[in-house]
Formats: C-alpha cells, sequence, structure tokens
C-alpha cells in the first residue's frame, strides 16, 4: 500500500488507516506493507499538525505491478499541482487497482477528471463545483464514504468510515474484526472492544 505524503497532509485523515495495516502486518507478516511516497525529492514534508515525515520514496519510482492501493489525504495544496500522483492515481485505476481519496485529495481527482464517471462524495458539493475539469457533480453522493469500483471517497469528517472501506475492499482483517473495530471508535460501547477481542484471538 502507498500512503502519499504531501505538505499540509490532514494527520487525522489517513491516521486510523496506516494505524490498521501496521496492525495487520503486525499479525500477518509479509502480507501487507506501507510505503510512503511523496513529491519532494527526498525532503521530508510537513503535516497540518506540524509533523516532520521523511518519505521513503519518490512517486517516479513507483511501480504500479507493485502497489495493491493508493490512499490520498487530504491536504490545502490540492486546487494545483500534485500532477504525477494523479496520472498514477489514473493508471491504477485504469488497472483496477484500488484508490482510495479523502477531503482535498477528491478535489485533484476531480480536476483530473477521475470523478466524471464515478460515484462520489467530497467534503460538499460546492467543494468541488467550478472545478476545472469537474463535470459540475452528476455522481455526487451525500455520503459518509462512496465505493464506485476501485475508487474509495470520503470528506474529511469521516476518517474512521474511510479507514472501514479500505480495511474491507482490502480484506485486511476478517470482517468481525472490521465490525467490532468500527463499533469501538464509532460508539465507545465496552461490547465491541470486547468483541474485538475475542475475534482476535
Amino acid at each position: 500500500m502507498v500512503l502519499y505524503a504531501t505538505d499540509t497532509m490532514a494527520d487525522w485523515e489517513y491516521g486510523y488507516v496506516i494505524a490498521g495495516i501496521t496492525m495487520a502486518e503486525q499479525t500477518m507478516p509479509g502480507r501487507f506493507r506501507l510505503v510512503v511516497a511523496s513529491d519532494s525529492q527526498g525532503k521530508p514534508v510537513r503535516t497540518m499538525g506540524g509533523l516532520q515525515v521523511l518519505p521513503d520514496t519518490h512517486v517516479s519510482e513507483l511501480n504500479p505491478d507493485d502497489v495493491g492501493m493508493l490512499i490520498l489525504p487530504g491536504a490545502d495544496t490540492w486546487s494545483s499541482d500534485h500532477d504525477a500522483i494523479l496520472s498514477f492515481a489514473e493508471d491504477l485505476l485504469a488497472e483496477g487497482t484500488p484508490v482510495a481519496a479523502i477531503c482535498g485529495a477528491t478535489l485533484g481527482l476531480a480536476r483530473s477528471g477521475l470523478l466524471n464517471d464515478r460515484a462520489h462524495t467530497s467534503n460538499a458539493p460546492e467543494f468541488l463545483l467550478g472545478t476545472p475539469g469537474y463535470n459540475e457533480g452528476d455522481h455526487y453522493r451525500s455520503e459518509k464514504t462512496v465505493s464506485d469500483g476501485t475508487l474509495i471517497t470520503a470528506p474529511a469528517t469521516a476518517p474512521i468510515d474511510f479507514a472501514k472501506a479500505i480495511f474491507e475492499r482490502l480484506e485486511l482483517f476478517p470482517q468481525p474484526i472490521t465490525d467490532a473495530w468500527y463499533g469501538l471508535h464509532t460508539t465507545g460501547e465496552k461490547k465491541y472492544f470486547d468483541q474485538l477481542i475475542g475475534t482476535s484471538k
């Protein structure tokens, strides 16, 4: 799995996802591996929360055949630039490889025309309207997450639902574990913790 890292990336939007991937790697070594890629030419990127992240590789070095999913978090910079990763996302979608985008990253996909023929969501319809390359929201859905084929989209306010959709797409965990994880993180009820512990044994 590839996480695209860019300056001002929104920490809360990918945190649940990468924690889940790491947990899966610990329980099933060798099946999952998270790679952080950027277009920063080897320099760290600074997240919206002020953390410095040193990417593992540059976007140009990614091989589509080695990618199980591309994860695009939101940032303040998606209204321009990011052409390399958006072109890579287009190639992945054409090959049937999942791409998951949240918040501002959906704006980047809209600019590239990648939402015009796919059901999708974002922060609000108005967030995407008027974007060059976007067909004015014919396929917009006001939902927490939308999956259309291999594309997953979500608004900034739904990082838990975004993570759940990714877990299910990748079959990261058996469904009872994913359901218990989701219940725990959305309600805080102890019964979901007990289910999570019980299904993990």
